[in-house]
Parts: structure tokens; sequence; C-alpha cells
């Protein structure tokens, strides 16, 4: 059984968390060629990963929880990724569980999260169909991307509402359709074997399945409709902490050369590669952009936070300054791995170099729809006064 060091009482602060889950970092490590390998979590990297308390980091401290700002779960993460980026991946997926609850009625939110180190999967976006029934839903889709469903609790589907007629429903807000969200068991599903990757083996990111599953509505929920206010009931409290995969990525690789570089010696001038000048640049610049990102990443998240602590509405460049920091955190890492690839020649080729799977987990992770050149068009869009093509990657539902 791969285990961090149980205590008497599960982790109640950051610092205990970020310490348990630095502890794990070696075992991640080990056991990553496995997790590539099985294509999902092996159970005791699930059972592992519950210990650190990663997946409890967003628990309301009223529901017993350490309730982490987002800057603390973003560390976290960035440190499991350091180990392991498909662990890293599912553990930022699978702690949403608090913050999907929040859009729900706090009794109905109660019932169904009785343990706080639950774990959601699934996908948000409405590519379903719910059509209204009396008391809920009756929820057919197919969802991809699922990463985690192999050993999640519960699992989301985002839909398009529809009448009996068929006809899609109008938001409330009045716009053209109503996407909302629904909750359910992850035995409600029918996980497909869909996940042959690139990168991001590990993560299990199967496609899933419904046919004609009856919802409650009190089981769903929509983004523009929180219950309550404050920092962690706004439609991007999901999304905060993503960077933290791809920064702990570009951590893990820049480590792992620099430990190699100490002792290497370039075979054609047989001079040390501490004093070859290509090697000293490789290594500064690639220090310098990865922390350049970090600091973007946290300085916009710790101002954010202030803001939305504090009540206030966020202006288009301050909700802008996070997803600006959250896509170059991605590009950065990537083009930091690649040129560590490039600096490593054939050594990065061979299975047990980590740079052969950061960089192809990097590559992977650059095509989520967080990451691509839209949410760009929608940050630029936002600015200009424009029309952005993906809104909630600004955080904003209509």
């Amino acid at each position: 059984m791969v285990s961090v060091e149980a205590t008497t009482a599960p982790p109640m602060s950051a610092e205990e968390i970020i310490s348990r889950a630095g502890a794990l970092v070696p075992v991640l490590r080990e056991r990553a060629e496995e997790i590539e390998q099985a294509r999902r979590l092996p159970p005791h990297v699930v059972a592992a990963l519950r210990e650190t308390g990663v997946f409890r980091m967003a628990t309301p401290r009223a529901w017993g929880g350490p309730e982490l700002n987002s800057i603390d779960q973003t560390r976290v993460i960035e440190v499991l990724a350091t180990g392991d980026t498909s662990a890293a991946w599912c553990a930022m997926i699978g702690m949403d569980t608090p913050l999907y609850a929040s859009f729900l009625d706090e009794s109905v939110a109660r019932e169904m999260f009785v343990d706080p180190d639950m774990i959601t999967a699934g996908l948000i976006l409405p590519v379903g169909r719910g059509v209204r029934v009396p008391g809920g839903f009756r929820l057919t889709g197919r969802w991809p991307f699922g990463s985690g469903v192999t050993h999640a609790d519960w699992v989301v589907g985002g839909f398009l509402v529809q009448g009996q007629d068929g006809d899609l429903e109008p938001s409330p807000s009045g716009g053209p359709a109503h996407w909302r969200i629904a909750i359910a068991p992850r035995d409600s599903f029918t996980v497909l074997d869909t996940w042959h990757t690139t990168g991001l083996a590990g993560s299990g990111s199967n496609d899933y399945r419904a046919e004609d599953l009856f919802v409650p509505d009190e089981r769903t929920f929509s983004f523009a409709q929180p219950v309550g206010s404050g920092p962690m009931k706004t439609p991007e409290a999901i999304l905060r902490n993503m960077p933290g995969v791809p920064l702990g990525a570009a951590r893990a690789a820049l480590d792992h050369v620099r430990e190699l570089a100490v002792n290497r010696v370039d075979r054609a001038t047989e001079k040390p590669w501490a004093e070859t000048y290509r090697v000293q640049m490789t290594i500064a610049e690639a220090e310098m952009d990865l922390g350049a990102a970090r600091h973007a990443v946290y300085g916009s998240l710790e101002r954010q936070w202030e803001l939305l602590s504090a009540g206030a509405v966020l202006s288009d460049d301050e909700r802008v300054a996070t997803v600006l920091a959250r896509v170059n955190a991605f590009r950065t890492a990537r083009s930091i791995v690649s040129r560590l690839y490039d600096l490593m020649a054939t050594t990065s080729i061979y299975r047990p170099s980590p740079l052969d799977r950061l960089l192809r987990d990097l590559t992977t992770m650059r095509q989520h729809v967080i990451t691509q050149d839209q949410v760009l068009q929608s940050a630029g869009a936002l600015l200009l006064g424009g029309t952005p093509h993906n809104p909630f990657s600004l955080g904003i539902v209509q």
C-alpha cells in the first residue's frame, strides 16, 4: 500500500496538506510509469492522495474542512505535479467537490457530500441534453475528458435544458439556452475506455455516458446562480488552481536537468556542463521564464482573492489578469520542458527520462479548452468591448 504517514487527525491547514503532498512526491515519481501504463490512477495512489487532504482543500470550515484559499490550493497542486502530472491533474479536478457544492442548496450538499474527502470528476460543458420532467431532468449524453472518472465518487455532466417538445429552454437571464450541470453517483454513468493519448495517460480521462438518467432538480445547478457570495462562489473558482500542474511539471524538469548537469561533461569538448555557455544560458532562461510565470499566477490570484474577499466587483483588467497568467503558465511550462528536452538531446528520448513523459503531458495539457487560443481571444475581446468566444474562461456565465 502506497501511503503517506498517517496521523490521528485529518490535515486542517495549508501547511499540513502541503507537507503531506511533499512527502508523497518521491512515491509518485516511483509510481509514474505504473500510473502511465495503467492509464488511470491505481487504487493505492488514489488512497495516498486522499490521505494528503488534497480532496478536502476547499471544504468550508463550517463543514469541518480546512477551507484553503485558491492560492494555497494551487501550491498544493504544484507540489504534487513535481511528483507526477497525471496524479496532480486528477487531484486538481477531484477537489472541486466543495466548489460545486457551493452552488447547491446547503441541506442538499450536506446530504450528498458526507465525506470531505469525496472525489468528483466529469465535464461541465453542456454536451448533454436534459429534458425537464416533474421533479428534475431526464439526462442523456456522452461526455469526453472525464479526468478521474475511474475513481470518482460523484460525476458531473453539463447539459442544455430541453422542454418536453424538444425545444431548448432559454436561460433565466433570457439567453438562447439554459446551461445546467448535473451531479450523480459514478455508477449512474457508463465509463467508456477511450483514453489512449500522447500525454496525461494516467489521468483516466475517459468518455462516459448516460441514457435517460433521472437527476433531481436539487442535484443540478447553474454557475450563474450561486448560493450566497464569496470568493469560492464564483464560476471561475474551479479554474484558479489549474496552473499548479504545469508549474510543477516545469519545476520537476528543471530540477532533473540541473541535477544531471552538475556532473555531466560534454563529450566533444570534454568541458563540464557547469562551465558550458549554452547549458548555462538554457538553465538561466528557463529559471527566468518559470519565475516570471509563477509570479504572474500567484500575484494575480492573491490580488483577485483580496478583491473578492472584500466584496469588490472585478474590473475587466483584474478579471483578465488571472486568465492570462493561467494560459501563460501552460505555454511557458511546455516551452521550458521542450528546451530542456533539446538540451539533453538523445538522453531525453528514453522512457526512464522524466523529460519524455513531461513533454508529452504538457503537450496534451495545452490542448485543454481553458488553455487554447480562444481564451486569449476572449480576454482581448473583454478588454476591447468585443464578444468573447469562451466567456466561461473569464468567469462569465449568463
